[in-house]
């Protein structure tokens, strides 16, 4: 039994020094994610709550349609709300694909921005959107754009040298 734990011990600490640095990479990850409304009535773990600048409270699917890995560039700008900045997404050809067939079945749903775990914006699917462009209008802040610049190239940039450092 002494072997066990001692053998556990030493696997322990040589582990956890890759595990302690591995925590303050992911850190430094930038993360954007949009969400589409859903009903109330969806299995609950599979869907969350945010209520609206109107009050209103809507669900949304936890599981992201468009994510962090389909963006190819960005471009910020200062939001005209006074909340922090905006930014510009690009996406990658196939999730331009998928966001076009999802804004064309969603019309009339609500669709929320959440950048590095909070929901910054909200905006009502009225059209299909075939650019492959997504607008972030709002709440986005200077420490979000330190930790985009880091992964993404804003729009017009050529590419960084390495991405993953």
């Amino acid at each position: 039994m002494r072997l066990l734990c001692a053998t556990l011990g030493i696997l322990i600490a040589l582990a956890a020094p890759s595990m302690l640095s591995a925590a303050g990479k992911a850190d430094n990850k930038a993360s954007l994610s949009f969400h589409v409304e859903t009903e109330a009535s969806d299995n609950p773990k599979m869907i969350f709550p945010h209520t609206l600048n109107n009050g209103q409270t809507r669900y949304f699917r936890r599981l992201p349609e468009i994510s962090t890995k389909d963006v190819v560039s960005y471009s910020p700008f200062p939001s005209d709300a006074g909340d922090g900045y905006g930014a510009v997404f690009r996406l990658r050809d196939s999730a331009a694909k998928r966001l076009s067939a999802l804004t064309n079945i969603n019309q009339g749903k609500w669709l929320v921005a959440q950048v590095n775990g909070r929901i910054v914006d909200a905006v009502i699917i009225d059209q299909p959107i075939n650019d492959g462009v997504l607008v972030v209008w709002k709440g986005i802040t200077l420490a979000d754009l330190s930790i985009f610049d880091k992964s993404t190239k804003r729009s017009g940039e050529d590419d960084k040298k390495n991405k993953k450092d």
